[in-house]
C-alpha cells in the first residue's frame, strides 16, 4: 500500500497554518508550539531546527525525541475518524497534532489539551 501524501509534507508547511488557525482564535504561537513539544518532546532549539531543516511529517516524529506517553489520552475526531482508532502509528500521532490544535483554537484551557490533572 502506498504510503500517505501527509507524510511527505514539510513540518516547515503545517507549522504555520497550525499558527494561523490559532492566531484568528485569539491563540499564539508560543501556545502552538507547547502543545507540539508537549507531544513530540522536542524543545524550542530542536522545533526551529524542524522548521529550517524541511524534514517532512514522517522524519519529524521519527526523530521526535520523546513522544508523550499521554497523548493516548487525545480522543475525538478529526476529519471525520476517531483519532484513538487511527491503526497507522505516524498518521496517528499526525492526527494527535492536529487535534491539539484544534483543542487549542477552540479556547480549551492549556492544562486540559496537555491531559494535566
Amino acid at each position: 500500500m502506498a504510503a500517505h501524501r501527509i507524510f511527505a509534507t514539510s513540518f516547515a508547511s503545517i507549522h504555520p497554518l497550525y499558527v494561523q488557525k490559532a492566531e484568528r482564535k485569539g491563540r499564539t504561537s508560543a501556545e502552538v508550539d507547547e502543545v507540539i513539544r508537549w507531544l513530540t518532546g522536542y524543545d524550542d532549539a530542536g522545533l526551529q531546527e524542524a522548521i529550517a531543516d524541511g524534514r517532512d511529517l514522517e522524519a519529524f516524529f521519527a526523530s521526535a525525541p520523546a513522544f508523550n506517553p499521554d497523548a493516548a489520552l487525545i480522543t475525538g475526531v478529526v476529519c471525520g475518524v476517531r483519532v484513538e482508532q487511527i491503526e497507522d502509528p505516524l498518521m496517528q500521532r499526525i492526527r494527535y497534532m492536529d487535534k491539539l490544535v484544534d483543542e487549542l483554537a477552540r479556547g480549551k484551557k492549556m492544562g486540559s489539551i496537555l491531559r494535566s490533572a
